[in-house]
């Protein structure tokens, strides 16, 4: 009798539900019961999903390349929906934050501890002959990477470290852009002129970034940290949360990418430029872009060696692989 009850009132329930719809419960049940039985590869897209391995060389180790970057763009995915819900959340619950901050702390701390993939994962020969059939293409290109940047912190904590005194949060969004610190990354070695890789990134995103970042104007995460409560910014719990999303995002994982260049690209004291024709050894050290999300949580030491000690050890030639 009680199970009868119980079905009788999700029964109402549904009829309410579907109401407004413009058909009656019973249409959506005969649908119901014609629906094939879901599956795990229908509801995961299995097959598609690994039929989007293309290597267009014929070593075995690119496919590895393939699919590790597939991969990260899946956790960056997941880095962004939390970002959003952040951004979105009217609540200002310091709790709501802190979870959502310590999830991305999780895919970060998944990517970077799956790096060593990329470093010890592949030989070294095959990558250096397969990467030449992938020229212009380049990591850098990663507009999902920009977009973490962009939800995280205001556009001026961008801007190259050597002009960030002369722009402030009055400064127009575009040109704040213009002067983003990765463009400086993306200049060909020879000339100081923007790379193809840096040209074709910028005419396919580029308004969708400026939009993303007019979007996200004084209410980025770390605006939405700063409009806290003072006892609430003052949360031990997401102090130390966020400056560990800091250190995770914007030193432990540049630096996984360092070692990964030094692995594949320097030899002997000599490197090889990156596909993109990146300048990595100035591009990649966070010493060097000195990028920190929300700055007022570092003391001003810890802001001036923001990553040193790990680069000090990175150039040392002692600790490069021969």
């Amino acid at each position: 009798m009680k199970k009868d009850k119980l079905i009788e009132s999700q029964i109402n329930k549904l009829e309410e539900k579907f109401k407004n719809s413009g058909q009656d419960l019973s249409s959506y049940l005969d649908g119901l019961l014609y629906q094939r039985y879901l599956t795990y590869w229908d509801y995961i897209h299995l097959d598609t999903l690994l039929s989007l391995q293309v290597p267009r060389t014929h070593f075995p180790d690119e496919e590895i390349f393939i699919m590790y970057h597939q991969i990260t763009e899946l956790y960056f995915k997941l880095i962004l929906h939390e970002q959003k819900q952040i951004v979105d959340d009217k609540s200002q619950n310091v709790d709501f934050f802190i979870e959502k901050a310590t999830r991305i702390n999780s895919y970060y701390t998944a990517l970077i501890s799956s790096f060593s993939i990329m470093i010890k994962g592949m030989e070294r020969e095959q990558f250096l002959r397969y990467r030449m059939a992938l020229l212009p293409a380049s990591g850098f290109q990663s507009a999902q990477y920009r977009m973490i940047e962009l939800y995280a912190t205001p556009l001026e904590n961008l801007v190259h470290h050597t002009e960030r005194k002369d722009f402030s949060e009055k400064t127009p969004i575009e040109e704040l852009y213009e002067h983003i610190y990765w463009k400086k990354g993306a200049t060909d070695l020879a000339t100081g002129e923007k790379t193809l890789t840096l040209k074709q990134f910028e005419y396919r995103y580029t308004p969708r970034l400026i939009r993303i970042a007019n979007q996200v104007k004084d209410n980025t995460i770390y605006h939405k940290y700063l409009k806290l409560s003072q006892a609430s910014k003052e949360n031990k719990t997401l102090i130390e949360t966020l400056q560990k999303l800091d250190i995770n995002a914007n030193v432990n994982w540049p630096l996984m990418h360092m070692g990964s260049a030094y692995r594949y690209l320097a030899k002997d004291k000599m490197a090889v430029d990156a596909t993109g024709g990146t300048n990595w050894r100035d591009y990649l050290p966070p010493s060097f872009q000195k990028i920190i999300f929300f700055p007022t949580l570092h003391s001003e030491e810890e802001q001036q060696n923001w990553g040193k000690q790990w680069v000090d050890h990175m150039f040392n030639p002692n600790n490069l692989e021969r």
